[in-house]
């Protein structure tokens, strides 16, 4: 059975202010009553036991994993010292999973996904461990395009390599970042590119050969972390060794150089739920597109996002996210929903530390 590595360290600061240092996107119930993360770790079910199953995250987050997720086993739990990007973070995972069986099938997912389909995604991911245990492949999850999406990377898709149980897995000639809107829509017309979803299976030693060749300046700190695992000398090592580490993400440090990389087009009704926008369509709208989590009036107000815990009066307006948490008020246009970030480090900038 493959083991699973769920990547939970993200700070989802395009949420804000839902979305807290102290409660990122991954631990919150944006879509229904679970959180991201539970939803994660639910959907790996039948396909990887939760004893296979581990969260990286940083120290700061143990607590909140263990209370969310309450069957999985404390040592489950791979602890970031600092966060270094998701090339250490897998190679992390993958020094601890190697002890057990270097050989074994390693899935990685982000935990603040929704998958709409979760047998097709289980089919899927069936077919990805198959041909990533012949240990001479990588490989990645395309998403079906349907739009020029500019939130997210993209994948062009080359030739048949292999066939499993009838999913097809084709080979990825190369990855492209985030493109503008005309680049996307180039993109989605050629028929020939898939979305990057950031999820990825492979053979332990296989990731660990290719973070050797391409990135040995991380390959070089994971072997000396690997030298203290086990034992008293562990948390001390990591601590010194992590910081130093290279600060490089596995599409830039491994996968857009990788010449065995290969690519399943999906479509099981996934969505990286990246900003406010995106969970409009899992919520009922009024006859004016506006959706309102609480109670108000809404008067002559047009496709209108709204969640607040005060009662809400809007008058002439539209086209607007706004986010009433507490101690904190968001009014966004939605045009500019991936720009939030701006907006975090504008507060933190002046001091507002204490709402981030």
């Amino acid at each position: 059975m493959p083991f699973a590595v769920i990547m939970a360290g993200g700070r989802g600061e395009r949420f804000w202010p839902r979305s807290r240092m102290a409660k990122p996107k991954q631990f919150l119930n944006l879509i229904g009553k679970k959180t991201m993360l539970q939803l994660t770790v639910e959907r790996i079910q039948g396909l990887v036991g939760i004893s296979d199953t581990y969260i990286v995250a940083g120290l700061e987050f143990k607590d909140t994993i263990m209370e969310q997720v309450p069957e999985l086993p404390e040592e489950n739990i791979i602890i970031e010292p600092f966060g270094r990007d998701t090339a250490a973070a897998i190679g992390l995972a993958a020094l601890t999973l190697g002890r057990k069986n270097p050989r074994e099938v390693m899935i990685v997912l982000p935990a603040d996904h929704y998958i709409g389909n979760v047998r097709n995604f289980q089919e899927v991911l069936r077919s990805a461990v198959a041909v990533a245990a012949k240990g001479e492949k990588i490989i990645t999850l395309g998403i079906t395009p349907h739009s020029p999406e500019t939130g997210y990377g993209y994948i062009n898709c080359g030739q048949l390599a292999d066939t499993i149980a009838g999913i097809p897995a084709y080979r990825a000639v190369r990855f492209l970042e985030k493109p503008d809107y005309a680049r996307a829509l180039e993109l989605l017309s050629s028929g020939d590119y898939l979305w990057n979803s950031g999820m990825f299976v492979w053979r332990i030693d296989m990731i660990r050969k290719k973070i050797e060749k391409h990135i040995p300046s991380l390959a070089e700190g994971l072997k000396e972390i690997e030298s203290s695992l086990g034992t008293d000398r562990y948390p001390k090592k990591i601590d010194k060794v992590y910081s130093e580490l290279p600060k490089v993400s596995i599409d830039y440090g491994i996968m857009e150089r990788a010449d065995n990389v290969l690519v399943i087009p999906c479509d099981f009704g996934w969505d990286d739920i990246g900003n406010w926008n995106a969970l409009e369509k899992y919520d009922e709208k009024d006859e004016l597109g506006n959706v309102l989590h609480g109670q108000g009036v809404l008067l002559d107000t047009l496709n209108t996002y709204i969640i607040s815990n005060k009662t809400v009066a809007l008058l002439g307006v539209k086209n607007l996210i706004i986010v009433n948490d507490h101690d904190s008020l968001l009014i966004c246009h939605k045009s500019r929903t991936q720009e939030i970030k701006k907006v975090v480090q504008a507060l933190s900038d002046k001091g507002f530390n204490s709402v981030l």
